[in-house]
């Protein structure tokens, strides 16, 4: 069951549309811009492995105001982060989070 996991999370992660620093055509944001601005990100995180550590996290983002809710998934070792409408956390703050709270972060794929 870990071998499928961990093969699904590569396959989502391999899919995932790279981010690129912000630019305008002529005034309006690019498409690759909205897909930061707005979604979910589902982040790939290594040391997860207890209730313990999904409420710690689920604490720190939880002071964020970008932050809506999150899922800590412990069998995929996945922690999907809902913003708030017209709210995101960017890839680097998003690593941040997860670093100081003791964690590694492997990928990190956004939703529209």
């Amino acid at each position: 069951m870990k071998k499928l996991t961990l093969l699904l999370t590569a396959l989502i992660l391999i899919g995932a549309t790279p981010v690129y620093a912000e630019h305008h055509e002529g005034g309006h944001k690019t498409k690759t811009e909205q897909a930061v601005k707005s979604g979910d990100a589902h982040v790939s995180v290594n040391g997860l492995v207890c209730d313990f550590c999904a409420q710690a996290l689920e604490k720190t983002f939880g002071k964020k105001e970008e932050v809506k809710a999150i899922d800590v998934n412990l069998d995929s070792k996945v922690v999907t982060v809902n913003f708030n409408d017209g709210r995101t956390l960017s890839d680097e703050e998003l690593t941040q989070i997860i670093t100081d709270a003791g964690y590694n972060v492997e990928g990190i794929h956004r939703v529209e």
